[in-house]
């Protein structure tokens, strides 16, 4: 079978929000007294990422690789998840060329964490910051992430070899 040279991929991920504990988002914390409802560190845009890397490659989804049912994941920081899977990518001949984020959340403001989520992101991938993409959006007080209950993100990667 002929190597594909480019693959894209998809990733999305959403959790419900509660009082209390931290919000890490790409890998930056993002809010104290405040965290998502999660097994792991809950890190919606790291787990958005993980999904579009393995959907890129055709590796399954998040949860076969790390399910929450696996005590060996409660807790664990969502960038282990992206650096094995970064790993695994690497091992079969790909690299990340190119990555863009998209958060939507009421709460917390992310205007002035985008820079840092952009760095992390880029250092996570082992790529430059200027191909990584960070943005961040409301649902204008629409459904469960409007009302600030839940907090999601939006990732899509493209590889090469």
């Amino acid at each position: 079978m002929t190597p594909i040279p480019y693959r894209i991929g998809h990733g999305y991920d959403l959790h419900r929000l509660q009082a209390g504990g931290r919000l890490m988002l790409a890998g930056i914390e993002a809010a104290q007294g405040l965290s998502p409802v999660a097994h792991s560190d809950g890190d919606v845009v790291l787990h958005a990422l993980v999904d579009a890397l393995l959907g890129a490659m055709g590796l399954g989804d998040i949860g076969e690789l790390f399910p929450n049912t696996d005590p060996k994941w409660k807790d664990a920081p969502s960038r282990v998840f992206v650096e094995e899977v970064i790993k695994r990518i690497s091992d079969r001949g790909y690299r990340v060329l190119n990555c863009d984020v998209t958060i939507l959340a009421e709460r917390p403001k992310l205007k002035l964490l985008k820079s840092s989520m952009r760095e992390n992101i880029a250092r996570l991938l082992n790529v430059e910051p200027e191909r990584i993409n960070v943005k961040a959006g409301t649902n204008e007080g629409v459904d469960a992430i409007g009302r600030g209950e839940a907090i999601a993100a939006h990732a899509v990667v493209l590889l090469a070899m």
